[in-house]
């Protein structure tokens, strides 16, 4: 099979059809390229497809092999079109392709029609993350692809934690923190909060991102409520703690999503201390509460999965202190897509 014998079909409405073959791409795909990480559930992929996401759309391209070899799904090509002011110049790439049908010029194929997509929508910066050592990064590295960052994903096995190191982290954390309190909720911040909110989540922009041109996110009180729409709308669980300053400034925060068909992990968003409210402490509280949130209230998770970059060792340290323990490593890469 040669790349002139795929068929490439840009997906607009998408169908039950084209997410189940979509999904058999990806199971494939993650299978064989990252045993210890569970693809996404049907569910999951039919969500991603086709509910809206928050200040982006997508586009995206189906790849099948020829009629005479069963005409069915080879590859996928997702991208993710950034539409808010400070990242209006990037694009996200995820792409897969088949291993059994890998070396014949499906990944070229899908790449190219990104790129063709990406000058058409005036981008001129394109990421993807791959696992480190990979298929995916030797594909990147040969068509011009530049690393930018790297990141260690970190598991936690909330079966596996000492009890009395848990109970004294929690312990001299609360100790230690007068003038502060922590706050949860469920879903979308309560009115009171939402503006509070949104000026915290503004800290990530400092967050470390090597030489990715990242681009920066402006946060307010209607964009955090979408965001959570946007998570339940894909059948998501969204939790968040936040560390509430006596002047009723929001010093902190710590997100958790549980994922829509995968019950037993949990997924850590976003964990961020304001900038006045650095050295005390915060994210090691938030994160040692979240834990126990999660034990007393949803004891089905088992693990809770993050990714810090490399060169974040303030988190990575609150990280490692709490019990997660590295399990892989992924490399995001950046296309100059306004050179022709």
């Amino acid at each position: 099979m040669s790349d002139d014998s795929i068929g490439l079909t840009p997906l607009h409405d998408v169908s039950a059809a084209d997410a189940a073959a979509w999904h058999r791409v990806v199971a494939a795909s993650m299978t064989h390229d990252l045993p210890a990480v569970p693809p996404p559930g049907p569910e999951q992929i039919h969500a991603q497809l086709t509910q809206p996401s928050l200040n982006s759309r997508r586009l995206a391209w189906l790849a099948t092999g020829p009629d005479d070899d069963g005409g069915g799904p080879v590859g996928v090509a997702g991208l993710r079109l950034f539409t808010s002011p400070g990242r209006d110049h990037l694009a996200e790439l995820e792409l897969h392709v088949d291993p059994a049908h890998r070396r014949l010029g499906t990944g070229s194929l899908l790449l190219s029609a990104v790129v063709a997509a990406c000058r058409a929508e005036n981008r001129r910066s394109l990421i993807v993350e791959t696992a480190a050592d990979s298929p995916g990064q030797a594909f990147c590295e040969q068509r011009k692809f530049r690393q930018v960052l790297a990141l260690d994903h970190l598991l936690l096995r909330l079966g596996e934690l000492d009890e009395d190191a848990v109970r004294h982290i929690a312990h001299t954390a609360d100790a230690e923190h007068p003038g502060y309190r922590l706050t949860g909720w469920t879903g979308t911040v309560p009115e009171d909060l939402a503006t509070a909110f949104a000026a915290a989540k503004n800290a990530m922009n400092d967050m470390p991102v090597g030489d990715l041109d990242y681009g920066t996110e402006h946060w307010d009180a209607e964009r955090v409520r979408t965001m959570a729409q946007v998570v339940a709308d894909r059948g998501d669980t969204l939790l968040t703690l936040a560390a509430v300053h006596d002047d009723g400034t929001m010093a902190g925060y710590t997100e958790i999503v549980l994922p829509q068909g995968v019950p037993l992990r949990a997924q850590q968003y976003d964990t961020a201390v304001v900038p006045a409210h650095r050295g005390h402490g915060l994210g090691l509280w938030l994160k040692t509460a979240m834990v126990h949130r999660l034990r007393a209230g949803y004891p089905g998770v088992i693990e809770i999965v993050t990714d810090n970059a490399e060169d974040n060792v303030h988190m990575l340290a609150v990280n490692h202190r709490l019990g997660f323990r590295s399990f892989r490593r992924t490399r995001e890469f950046q296309l100059d897509v306004s050179a022709g």
